[in-house]
């Protein structure tokens, strides 16, 4: 049987992220993502829940994220889910579910977006700065160089 761990997501930042590094000098950044789902209930009446997720990105994605992106801006997010398990102070077991970033798009212009709110490519690890900001790429695939525009985004 095969086994199949993706998620996509798209809502607002909860917080600003958190940018830190590993001992080996890995870029690490954490964020909270908002995501709203609206519904009616069987009488007719509009109701709104709302999913809160913690998502960690790495390495490049981590330093991109935490130069252009702060609390309540969209985002497109691309991961996997990951369990983590710890102990906190009072020795008792602890755990969730948070979501390991793969890749990541702008969605809103956002403060220094340039307007058109930067175009990302999320598929495969790969991001892109806003407009006349550096072009990073992510993860798995350092050499990838495609550069792309609203046109190219199916969505």
């Amino acid at each position: 049987m095969a086994n199949y761990n993706k998620v996509l997501l798209i809502g607002n930042l909860t917080r600003d992220p958190q940018l830190r590094y590993t001992p080996n000098q890995m870029a690490v950044c954490d964020f909270g993502l908002a995501v709203n789902r609206r519904s009616r209930t069987t009488s007719g009446e509009q109701r709104e829940e709302v999913c809160f997720v913690d998502v960690t990105a790495w390495g490049k994605q981590a330093e991109t994220l935490s130069k252009y992106v702060t609390k309540g801006r969209q985002l497109f997010v691309e991961g996997r889910l990951t369990y983590d398990q710890w102990e906190g102070q009072d020795g008792q077991k602890r755990s969730k579910l948070k979501v390991t970033l793969e890749g990541f798009q702008f969605l809103d212009g956002g403060a220094g977006g340039g307007g058109g709110g930067g175009a990302g490519g999320a598929r495969g690890g790969r991001s892109q700065a806003p407009q006349g900001g550096p072009q990073p790429t992510g993860g798995q695939d350092e050499g990838y160089n495609q550069d792309l525009d609203d046109d190219t985004i199916p969505f």
